[in-house]
């Protein structure tokens, strides 16, 4: 079983800081420790190094990330790609508040904003394009 799934499985998802991490090292590919700390101060979601530090080393022992430790200061890296961490997390929140009903998740989702005409027409066509398979 892959990490990322055991963890989703063991209701070991991501937080979102931990989620703010993966998309920096999503973005940014392997990183330090300083690398993703200085990342997340620049967006003003940052903190002290050894706060980065602690929370990348439990997101390690997670499954989160994985850790390569073959040079002086270890890089990190996103333990699964970002489309497969956000579907896992997707199909467990969809499975656990909507009981599986996309339906009702999207429905739910376009009521309770307010979704721009743009938005609406990438709907439509993708609907369209699920449609003709």
């Amino acid at each position: 079983m892959d990490a990322m799934k055991h963890s989703l499985k063991d209701g070991l998802s991501p937080t979102p800081t931990e989620l703010e991490i993966l998309e920096i090292l999503w973005r940014d590919g392997p990183s330090t420790v300083r690398a993703v700390n200085e990342a997340m101060n620049h967006d003003g979601k940052g903190g002290q190094y050894t706060s980065t530090l602690k929370l990348m080393q439990i997101m390690f022992r997670k499954g989160l990330v994985t850790r390569d430790e073959r040079k002086v200061k270890h890089v990190y890296s996103a333990a699964q790609a970002e489309k497969k961490t956000k579907g896992a997390m997707l199909e467990q929140f969809l499975n656990t508040t909507y009981n599986g009903y996309a339906s009702k998740l999207v429905i739910e989702l376009l009521g309770n904003r307010k979704t721009s005409k743009k938005d609406l027409n990438e709907i439509k066509e993708y609907l369209k394009k699920l449609d003709k398979r």
